[in-house]
Formats: C-alpha cells, sequence, structure tokens
C-alpha cells in the first residue's frame, strides 16, 4: 500500500484529502505544520508528499528543500507562473492551484507514484553498475550503501532514502572511518558544524531513526554498538 504524507494545517482540507485518499486505498500520515513536517519525516519515509506552502512554523518553501528522494505535490492558493516556476525549480514535481478537482489530484498523484516506480524499477536495474561507477572523490559505498557526498543523497540496495541533515552527517562519519569505532564524544565534535543541534541526549534518537532507515531497505544491520566506546559501522 501506497503512503502519502499531507502537509497541511487546514483541518477541513485535510480531513478531506485523508478521507478522498484512504478511499482509494492509500496509507496517510498528517503534518499541521512545517516543523511537525521535518519531524515526521524523520520517523516515516512516505511514497509521496502533498504539500501546503501557507504553514505555521516553517512554511512550505522552507519544508522544501528539506526533503530528498520523494516526489512532492505543492497545493496552494498562489496561481502565479513565477510562484509555480519558483516552486518546481526548487524540486517539488508538480503544482496544485486551490481550490482544485478532486479527480485532477488523484490523476496527477498517480501519474507522479508511477513514474516514481519506473525510477526505481530503472534504479534496480542499474544497481550494480552504480555501485561500481559511483566516483569516490564524491561517493562512499559501503555494502549496499552509496553515499554521493555532493548531493547528499543515499541509496540502500539501489532505493533513495530521506536522511535529515543529521543522520546524514552521522552516516558519512561512519563511512568515513570505515568500520572503527568512535565514541559518542568524538561523533558529536566531528558533526557540530554541520549539526550544531545535536546533542548527546539526542544523538541515540538520530542513530535510532537512521538504523531503522537502513533496514526497511536492507535486511543487513549496518550500524552497531561498541559497548564502551560508541557506535561503528560494520563492516561488510
Amino acid at each position: 500500500m501506497k503512503q502519502i504524507a499531507i502537509i497541511d494545517d487546514d483541518e477541513y482540507i485535510g480531513d478531506m484529502l485523508k478521507e478522498l485518499l484512504e478511499r482509494e486505498h492509500y496509507s496517510v500520515l498528517r503534518a499541521y505544520s512545517g516543523t511537525e513536517a521535518l519531524l515526521l519525516l524523520q520517523q516515516h519515509t512516505p511514497d509521496l508528499i502533498l504539500l501546503d506552502l501557507m504553514l505555521p512554523g516553517l512554511s512550505g518553501e522552507q519544508v522544501l528543500p528539506e526533503i530528498a528522494g520523494i516526489p512532492v505535490i505543492v497545493m496552494s492558493a498562489r496561481a502565479g507562473v513565477q510562484d509555480k516556476v519558483s516552486l518546481l525549480l526548487a524540486g517539488a514535481v508538480d503544482y496544485v492551484t486551490k481550490p482544485f478537482d478532486t479527480r485532477e489530484l488523484l490523476a496527477r498523484i498517480a501519474v507522479q507514484l508511477r513514474e516514481a516506480e519506473l525510477r526505481t524499477g530503472e534504479g534496480r536495474q542499474r544497481k550494480e553498475q552504480m555501485f561500481d561507477d559511483v566516483d569516490s572523490s564524491v561517493g562512499l559505498k559501503a555494502g549496499e550503501l552509496v553515499l554521493d557526498t555532493e548531493s547528499h543523497r543515499l541509496w540502500v540496495n539501489g532505493n533513495p532514502v530521506h536522511l535529515t541533515r543529521t543522520e546524514y552527517a552521522i552516516l558519512k562519519l561512519l563511512m568515513e572511518q570505515n568500520g572503527r569505532g568512535l565514541s559518542r564524544s568524538t561523533i558529536l565534535t566531528a558533526i557540530s558544524e554541520e549539526t550544531p543541534d545535536c546533542t548527546e541526549n539526542t544523538l541515540k534518537v538520530h542513530i535510532s531513526n537512521l538504523r531503522r532507515k537502513l533496514r526497511e531497505n536492507s535486511p543487513k544491520e549496518y550500524i552497531e554498538a561498541v559497548w564502551g566506546i560508541g557506535f561503528r559501522l560494520v563492516k561488510t
């Protein structure tokens, strides 16, 4: 069952979309603000996101750059061509102007999910070639993990996996150490410039979320705790 995240603070529209999508046999996630959306994406990797722009806290324009590897359809009352162009160039795959026809929205969702499946299928076919061809100057490889250090994107077993900024920094550091155990304080110091919000209290949560995302795409356990030290990437 495909999973769709609705990020919209309008409860009426959100409830209507949830009922509509569940009737079409989609699983639905909800977030009512930009900050809540980022927290939701730390816990889940939906197949598609419906994103409103006028959100409390972080706006839709601020949330969009934080989303990678997941198709995003923007829903907004803004009808200006420049607004649409800017958001499409910023990473959205489609733009729907409110109020919208639900049949049209469902068709656009189906198209984007189908295209994502095609991309994933092609990715699986090219997986072995991709693992062989990643330039070591811009990418890191470990077993089924391929981390592009230029685009900050991760593939696991040929599948794109969305990472938060903190999760990316942790995984990059562990992959660079090639199996060497790192203490919690060493990890925090090494990633402090990129992720100053990560603390000793939250590090375990970030690593737990990272492990879950890797496990969802591979049966292998890539990150293990080293008793008395911290964490390391398991050699494969």
